[in-house]
């Protein structure tokens, strides 16, 4: 977990539903103990992150137009699966009844895609992933670069292994939790990848 330590309430899910409620900004559950959205690394991100992340939901929602899944920005949390522990990914995908009857997040996605960042990275492959992993719903995750056009694909295997694949211009996606493939230039079309600099 990518925090640092700050003088954050100790709270009971209920109160934490409730005391977010009151705040500007986001913050995860984990273990009992709030972390603000930015020091997790999750917010303030780059035009690029969230041009991809809109691409993704428009890309998704288009798709998955009426079925039964629903997809969902980085304003829905996520319910890690056997705990009461509560983060943020960018975009989910749920096409799970039982994530029907709750309304203030998800605890079945098929399909979760992060948009990476300097400050996210470690935190998106290691303790994040490992946390989203023990959902036996979930089937595809996707670390997608906001820099180059770079996908890297992980995908849970009928055995329970999760194959990764590094995807870049010129491949195709596929994603069997939603029925879909794409072309990664589709999400990357008209993104400036130069480096960005701070004024």
């Amino acid at each position: 977990m990518i925090a640092i330590k700050e003088n954050f309430p100790q709270l009971s899910p209920e109160e934490y539903f409730a005391w977010e409620e009151k705040q500007l900004e986001k913050h995860e559950y984990i273990d009992g103990q709030v972390y603000p959205m930015g020091i997790c690394g999750m917010s303030g991100g780059s035009k690029n992150h969230s041009l991809l992340a809109v691409k993704f939901i428009t890309l998704f929602s288009n798709h998955l137009e009426g079925s039964s899944c629903d997809t969902a920005t980085s304003d829905l949390r996520i319910n890690i699966v056997g705990t009461n522990n509560y983060i943020y990914p960018d975009v989910s995908v749920t096409c799970d009844d039982r994530d029907k009857t709750t309304t203030q997040y998800i605890t079945y996605p098929s399909l979760i895609v992060e948009v990476l960042s300097p400050s996210t990275e470690a935190y998106d492959r290691g303790g994040k992933f490992r946390m989203y992993s023990k959902n036996s719903a979930l089937q595809d995750y996707l670390l997608v670069s906001s820099t180059s056009i770079e996908i890297d694909f992980y995908h849970k295997k009928d055995t329970g292994e999760w194959l990764i694949i590094n995807y870049q211009a010129g491949d195709t996606i596929e994603l069997k939790s939603i029925n879909l493939s794409f072309a990664i230039e589709q999400i990357y079309r008209n993104l400036d990848l130069t480096p960005e600099t701070t004024p």
